[in-house]
């Protein structure tokens, strides 16, 4: 659903409750349902579309997507004054995080859009060389897809664009889930480099956008760790750790998942970088196979657990934190005496002390100690917005056990 390029000056007009003016004046980006004042014009603005924030003396704040829809309601855009949402602002953002990344990262593989931190709420765009694979998961962008597509030619003119509108969260917006190839064709997984390693990433069909750029440097320091170790790499998805792990001299590497897509595609890197003879991929479910090694008196020197979000939603927080503690009992549990456990989480509902503290109870549940040796987040194409905490959301905590 393409939108002409609009200037604040001529936008429709939403009036903020004051908590709605303070959070904006805090530098947060986003404006909550219940800080709008909802009457007859803010419902009869078509969802997503581009708005002049206002304070209820009318003084101008900035200028959002807005959604009466979910909970978040305006996402902010711009502060300035007559900001006008075309190409050439979208080229601008684009532009200034594609300098961003270039510094921080040799080869065209990594996130090139990170959301709100990168000024682009709702987006997500991931890179591989010279093809793109995009999620759009909020109204607002989704009516600015055709600019968006138009900014990306102009500043990086790709071969290849993916569409992979296909991510639950979009229900909130009221959206769709499709998949779509917008520009150029995909002939199979793409091939991909990170940290001097070949792996293989599933455009169209592979969680997400195909890969998880957020764990580069986490996987660096796994891998600092299995040097002549048994490693068991849980939810290895493609390979990422394992890989890795297997080119950094461990003895040998078991790789679990339940998607076989997913370890096809790790098994095609292990072949690609000379190390399928010390790599397995099991198809399992993580939890069960856990269970299944530990009665089978099973160790490893190295243990990686690495799962999807246990925690959707601040309703599932509770029960996502008892999966956590019960992940990490599991997994210490077949860590050999003196040897390591790296776990994380991606749920951005469970802040850094409350994994840490069901990490802890995990241990003790498993009659384990140890220390902590590093916790860490994301890699840093996966920037933070200062004021939107929840954009942290990656967690990872590196321990030797005793």
């Amino acid at each position: 659903m393409p939108s002409s390029p609009a200037s604040s000056a001529r936008l429709p007009s939403i009036t903020l409750k004051p908590q709605g003016v303070k959070r904006l004046r805090r530098g947060h980006p986003w404006v909550y349902s219940n800080e709008v004042e909802m009457n007859a014009a803010a419902k009869a603005v078509p969802p997503g579309a581009l708005v002049a924030l206002r304070d209820p003396d009318g003084s101008y704040q900035g200028t959002a997507f807005f959604n009466r829809h979910p909970l978040i309601a305006a996402r902010l855009l711009s502060e300035k004054r007559g900001a006008t949402i075309d190409r050439d602002f979208i080229a601008m953002r684009l532009g200034r995080a594609l300098e961003i990344r270039e510094r921080l990262i040799s080869t065209p593989y990594y996130r090139l859009i990170h959301a709100e931190a990168d000024g682009l709420p709702g987006l997500i765009v991931d890179r591989f060389g010279d093809a793109l694979a995009i999620q759009v998961n909020t109204a607002g962008m989704e009516r600015l897809t055709e600019t968006l597509i138009d900014a990306l030619d102009q500043v990086i003119a790709p071969a290849t664009i993916v569409l992979r509108n296909d991510g639950t969260v979009r229900a909130l917006e009221h959206l769709p889930e499709t998949v779509e190839i917008v520009k150029g064709r995909i002939d199979g997984p793409l091939a991909l480099e990170e940290n001097g390693t070949r792996f293989f990433a599933d455009l169209q069909g592979g969680q997400k956008t195909g890969w998880f750029y957020d764990q580069r440097d986490n996987r660096v320091w796994a891998a600092g760790l299995s040097k002549n170790a048994r490693v068991l790499d849980c939810y290895s998805f493609s390979g990422g750790f394992a890989v890795l792990c297997a080119l950094a001299g461990a003895k040998t590497v078991t790789a679990v998942d339940r998607s076989q897509g997913a370890l096809d595609l790790a098994a095609m890197a292990a072949e690609a970088n000379g190390v399928s003879e010390r790599c397995r991929f099991v198809k399992a479910e993580v939890f069960q196979e856990l269970q299944r090694l530990a009665a089978a008196g099973e160790r490893y020197e190295l243990v990686i657990v690495d799962p999807p979000a246990f925690v959707k939603s601040k309703k599932d927080l509770a029960q996502g934190l008892k999966g956590y503690r019960k992940l990490a009992r599991l997994a210490a549990t077949l860590v050999a005496k003196g040897g390591y456990l790296v776990t994380a989480s991606c749920s951005h509902h469970a802040d850094v002390d409350s994994f840490a503290g069901q990490v802890r109870r995990g241990l003790q549940d498993a009659g384990r100690s140890g220390r902590i040796l590093r916790t860490s987040g994301a890699a840093p194409d996966h920037p933070v917005h200062p004021a939107l905490p929840e954009s942290a959301y990656l967690k990872a905590q590196f321990l030797a056990l005793d």
